[in-house]
């Protein structure tokens, strides 16, 4: 896998969860629409697996295990 397989821009796990601790998972770039239309699951970096529901806006929240696999990818 390298880093330009994966979005550079994270998704998130659950619409209007309400929650304050919900952060932004890094997922496969050629599974995003997919999952957005069709509903089908993505796994992210970290290995959570559920649907793309929305979109991050600058400055959310991104999970600390994604972002740690992230930058490793992008070093390699």
């Amino acid at each position: 896998m390298t880093s330009s397989d994966i979005l550079e821009r994270p998704d998130v796990r659950d619409a209007d969860t309400g929650n304050a601790n919900e952060v932004f998972h890094y997922v496969r770039k050629n599974k995003i629409a997919e999952s957005a239309v069709m509903g089908t699951l993505v796994e992210a970096l970290c290995g959570e697996v559920f649907p793309v529901t929305k979109s991050p806006k600058p400055g959310s929240p991104v999970c600390p295990a994604c972002k740690e696999i992230y930058e490793q990818l992008k070093r390699d």
